[in-house]
């Protein structure tokens, strides 16, 4: 039987054939028929004398190689949303009484935020399955890591009731004592989750509610009760838990490969795009100063002397290639 999955996914039988190349160093081909897997996303390959025999890729590069097919899923998920809002935004100067009555009833903007506070745990306490929640940070000290007493009370006796809570966020906080610290007062079925980049602040309750931010500074929130948006941002909110590394209750550890840092690897590709020490430092969820030295020791393992040159060395070095 031939297990079907989507580009950078791998199933079990592939898994456990990949660790049996691994051990002994060639698979017969055939054998890779049922998990065609393992040979698309490049973690078998042909053997130099025996076409007719696989031979593994070290794990280290197979991980690279898996976690920039899960960046480039990603990205096509930011532009895909980013499509969308620009299609309906003309859209919406036309609707009419019908559709602006409509939108009463499903949409509903929240002034301040603990206006916001006050309907999330209004929603959370008429919940009992799930609460998904992204949860980007600034790069300052009081962002997600001001957390109130009534917030863990609220989300403790959400657990209690049988709810689940999986979060998303950026790596930056993998290991932010105040983050982790959170988690473990937490009783109940919770996870946490991280990726270089996420999306705007989303909560997400029990697929019936959802709450995104309306205004730049956050001073405003929409609350979201239409099925068909609800279900877009669950299943973006799912796409994107499937790409994210465990980060609580158990951490996976992220490699470093040729002396360069995941978050340097992901710096490097920014820089490329042409992206300014502040951009990066936004989209990463760091501050200025921080990314600019995560920067500086980027340059400094590629031998570089100049922002120009770096660009140049980043792409001459292969790094941004090494997940393929």
């Amino acid at each position: 039987m031939t297990h079907q999955h989507a580009q950078g996914d791998l199933c079990e039988p592939g898994l456990g054939l990949y660790a049996r190349a691994l051990r002994e160093g060639h698979v017969p081909g055939e054998d890779a028929a049922t998990a065609p897997c393992l040979v698309d996303n490049g973690l078998l390959h042909p053997s130099v004398d025996d076409p007719a025999r696989l031979e593994p890729v070290v794990p280290t590069v197979a991980l690279q190689r898996l976690l920039r097919v899960s960046e480039e899923r990603i990205a096509g998920e930011r532009r895909r949303g980013q499509r969308l809002a620009d299609a309906f935004a003309p859209l919406m100067r036309l609707e009419g009484p019908a559709a602006a009555n409509e939108d009463t009833r499903s949409l509903r903007l929240l002034a301040g935020k603990e206006r916001a506070s006050r309907a999330i745990t209004e929603a959370m306490a008429a919940g009992t399955e799930q609460l998904l929640a992204i949860q980007p940070h600034d790069g300052l000290i009081t962002g997600p890591f001001h957390h109130h007493e009534a917030a863990m009370e609220r989300d403790q006796a959400f657990l209690d009731r049988g709810g689940r809570v999986r979060a998303l966020y950026q790596h930056t906080v993998r290991h932010a004592p105040l983050i982790i610290g959170r988690y473990e007062r937490l009783t109940g079925d919770v996870e946490a989750r991280s990726l270089d980049e996420v999306t705007e602040r989303l909560v997400i309750v029990d697929r019936t509610v959802a709450f995104i931010p309306a205004s730049a500074d956050r001073s405003l929130a929409l609350e979201v009760r239409h099925p068909a948006l609800v279900a877009y941002f669950i299943n973006t909110f799912d796409r994107l838990w499937h790409l994210a590394t465990p980060m609580y209750p158990q951490a996976v550890q992220q490699p470093t490969l040729n002396g360069i840092t995941p978050r340097q690897r992901a710096i490097a590709g920014l820089l490329v795009e042409g992206h300014t020490d502040a951009s990066i430092a936004d989209r990463l969820g760091l501050n200025v100063r921080t990314a600019r030295v995560h920067i500086a020791k980027l340059a400094a393992t590629l031998g570089s002397e100049s922002r120009a040159q770096l660009g140049f060395l980043i792409g001459q070095s292969g790094i941004l290639d090494q997940g393929r």
